[in-house]
């Protein structure tokens, strides 16, 4: 598959859902200090051949411009003529769609995430168990337990690279980066977005929770 057969269509229509998607995240303050970033696969898909449409570098999530977004293929280079650079986490982007084919990653930082990522450094996951919201990963079971992987938290970004293909659980749609933040993807935008409102409802339940311990 060329970029240049993907339809000018099929390019607005993804970058009206990204429009719409920073805009709500941004109004919930996920995106402070412009960090944080979304990606949107877009076109047919195998492991070592797809695009996807990525939030440049640097830019204030708070505000919607025509230099927001940027598409980049399967190495993360643009395809096209740009002077934007693609999101620093773009590495990370790449390996998750590799690994599930997945239609959508966003990526946020949240004070609950960090927090809980330094809580459970020790044991390098998360857990969470029998807490109705579970479900939103699509799992059923009566008092479902889930362990949210934490990976190390790299300034060289690419280094956290080889953690994401070692540690990535196919029934839990999210990542964590020790004191940084989650990464969640979904089939698409939507659930995509529902899967990161998951986690972060998870997060502060267990905040939360381990507070109540430490009180008793």
């Amino acid at each position: 598959m060329s970029f240049a057969s993907i339809t000018t269509e099929e390019k607005r229509r993804v970058l009206g859902e990204f429009t719409e998607v920073k805009a709500e995240f941004a109004s919930r303050g996920w995106f402070a200090g412009t960090g944080g970033n979304l990606s949107m696969r877009i076109g047919s898909y195998s492991q070592d051949d797809f695009f996807f449409a990525v939030t440049a570098s640097g830019k204030d999530k708070t505000r919607s411009t025509p230099e927001d977004f940027l598409f980049v293929d399967q190495d993360g280079k643009p395809c096209e003529a740009t002077t934007l650079k693609p999101s620093a986490e773009t590495s990370l982007h790449r390996e998750i769609y590799r690994l599930t084919g997945a239609g959508a990653i966003f990526h946020i930082h949240s004070v609950f995430n960090n927090i809980v990522s330094e809580w459970f450094w020790d044991r390098r996951a998360v857990p969470i168990e029998g807490v109705e919201l579970i479900k939103a990963f699509n799992i059923w079971e009566e008092d479902a337990r889930i362990d949210v992987p934490i990976l190390t938290n790299y300034a060289d970004v690419p280094r956290i690279v080889p953690e994401i293909t070692e540690r990535l659980d196919p029934r839990v749609p999210g990542l964590l980066i020790r004191k940084h933040g989650i990464c969640a993807w979904g089939k698409d935008a939507f659930e995509a977005k529902k899967h990161l409102e998951a986690f972060e409802f998870l997060f502060e339940y267990v905040y939360r929770l381990e507070l109540l311990k430490n009180r008793a």
